[in-house]
């Protein structure tokens, strides 16, 4: 565990700009007490109230994950007798070996980091838990929560594993979670870490100036599909108020929900591989797979086509209590309003693309075979570059945001909660993708601070609504208020909210061409 005894010289110095800020005082957890630290040294662009941010970093919602605990459900942190100043973000939960940035890799990683400007424990502000995306950590500047809490709001991020250590399914595994836990399946313990995450901030967020009654989860990419089954699970039933799904959620029957963010095996598979990636470690029994060293999950150790990237979520009717079409029509066990969407430049859609016609044609035809010649006449067959590699992302932009929309019907059908679908086409500058995947979370959390990017008036004035949206959703669950431009519930009218480069309703085109196709796919997730 990563504790230290107070330093507060650091801190006095602030006393005089926010005497009733939060980190001029020892909070106390369930586990022990905490100090932190003002979040902003000086006056930066965007944020109106820096010198009343608090952030803590690295404070643990769980016990290491090593030896005994590798491949268990996380489980309850110790309590701490000293204080902790906490200043420094916890380390990496590891996937592969080395270092991230200036964060080591350990199995003792499950820490979470808060930002707010609450002066009193008991300001009761609505709290917002973000899931990061693949490849990242806790800690990344893209996520730093400074400026949602300027806004209001109490910002958490937090660790969760991945790679083999994250997700590895075994029968050794499965019997033990069968007579600890009553399931017979394993794997899915970053989905548990993950819903571990949401109970340590629910029961210790009040002391931080939070309200347990109003949290609102939200990610993107990976980290969406962490919120999406969050939402989805009877584990954490009640514990939250809203979801927001960023590039996200789709139909169930859309085949990129095999390979995308929000893909999940069977357990059979997932029993199977991992069977197969324990006889290559030569581990012969549970004792002697905890035991290995950190070292032997790199994916240098790993079968061939068996590595720390081929783990992934599983169906396990615990973790993932059913299959995303029945969890629509049957009722999430977190019935709460939703906030999803995508952004333009995003799955299979490339900004910049220039491909020939013939390129165009065989990948239609790969695609959507028997209806090849349907989408082919919806979208135009040009022959120039640029006409076709233009119709070419079309579709892929299209494919996402109608999706999405049919996905918000689904919804509909078992709950009265209302969604909110956006489509996302802003460039960020100094950068050659477009709105690429990830390019509104700067706007999003309102930090364009903590990113090195040639911001302009523009992008600040972007930041500035699209993070008003997001503020207003986590506060009411409804993102308009204020002189922002009205974003309708989406229901039966076809049109998603433009956000970005232009503000307000935006028609979706060729929806029933894509009902119909989804409708003769026979896969359904």
């Amino acid at each position: 565990m990563f504790l230290a005894t107070a330093r507060l010289g650091g801190i006095v110095a602030f006393a005089s700009l926010a005497k009733g800020a939060l980190y001029n005082q020892v909070i106390s957890t369930k586990y022990g007490d905490v100090q932190g630290y003002p979040a902003f040294n000086g006056s930066t662009q965007g944020i109106d109230n820096w010198q009343d941010i608090t952030v803590w970093k690295g404070i643990p919602y769980a016990a290491s994950t090593a030896v005994s605990n590798r491949f268990k459900p996380p489980q309850p942190v110790s309590a701490w007798n000293t204080t902790m100043y906490a200043k420094d973000f916890g380390p990496v939960c590891p996937a592969t070996l080395g270092e991230v940035g200036d964060h080591t890799l350990s199995e003792d990683c499950l820490s979470l980091n808060i930002w707010t400007a609450a002066n009193s424990t008991d300001a009761k502000l609505p709290v917002a838990i973000w899931s990061y995306p693949a490849g990242s950590t806790s800690g990344d500047a893209l996520f730093d929560g400074g400026g949602m809490a300027d806004k209001g709001v109490v910002h958490v991020t937090y660790n969760y594993r991945n790679g083999a250590l994250g997700w590895l399914a075994h029968p050794w595994l499965s019997a033990e979670m069968s007579a600890s836990y009553g399931t017979n399946s394993s794997g899915n313990w970053a989905v548990l870490d993950q819903q571990a995450a949401v109970k340590w901030i629910h029961e210790n967020i009040a002391a931080f100036g939070g309200d347990p009654d109003q949290i609102t989860v939200m990610g993107q990419s990976a980290g969406s599909a962490a919120t999406y089954h969050i939402v989805n699970s009877p584990l954490v039933k009640g514990l939250i108020k809203g979801a927001i799904i960023q590039s996200g959620v789709r139909y169930p029957k859309d085949p990129l929900c095999s390979s995308l963010a929000e893909n999940y095996g069977t357990l059979d598979a997932a029993l199977a591989k991992g069977s197969s990636y324990v006889s290559g470690l030569n581990a012969t029994s549970l004792e002697e797979l905890r035991a290995l060293p950190l070292s032997a999950f790199g994916t240098t150790a790993s079968p061939p086509g068996q590595g720390n990237d081929s783990f992934g979520a599983v169906l396990d009717h615990y973790a993932l209590p059913t299959t995303y079409m029945e969890s629509l029509l049957q009722g999430a066990a977190n019935d709460v309003p939703i906030m999803t969407g995508n952004t333009k430049d995003e799955s299979g859609a490339s900004y910049g693309l220039n491909i020939s016609a013939s390129t165009y044609l065989s990948d239609l035809n790969t695609t959507y075979e028997s209806w090849a010649n349907d989408f082919l006449a919806a979208y135009g067959g040009a022959n120039s570059s640029a006409a076709v590699s233009a119709a070419y992302n079309a579709q892929w932009s299209d494919r996402s945001a109608v999706g999405t929309w049919l996905w918000s019907q689904l919804w509909a059908t078992s709950s009265q909660q209302p969604v909110y679908n956006y489509f996302w086409d802003h460039a960020p500058p100094g950068q050659t993708q477009g709105a690429y995947h990830e390019s509104e979370i700067n706007y999003v959390l309102n930090n364009l601070y903590g990113t090195d990017l040639p911001w302009t008036a523009d992008d600040y004035a972007i930041a500035e609504k699209m993070n008003a949206y997001w503020v207003n959703f986590i506060k009411t669950g409804d993102p308009n208020g204020g002189n922002l431009t009205r974003w309708e519930q989406t229901g039966a009218e076809q049109i998603v909210q433009r956000v970005g480069n232009g503000w307000g309703a935006m028609p979706l085109t060729h929806v029933e061409l894509f009902e119909e196709w989804f409708g003769n796919l026979t896969t359904v997730y």
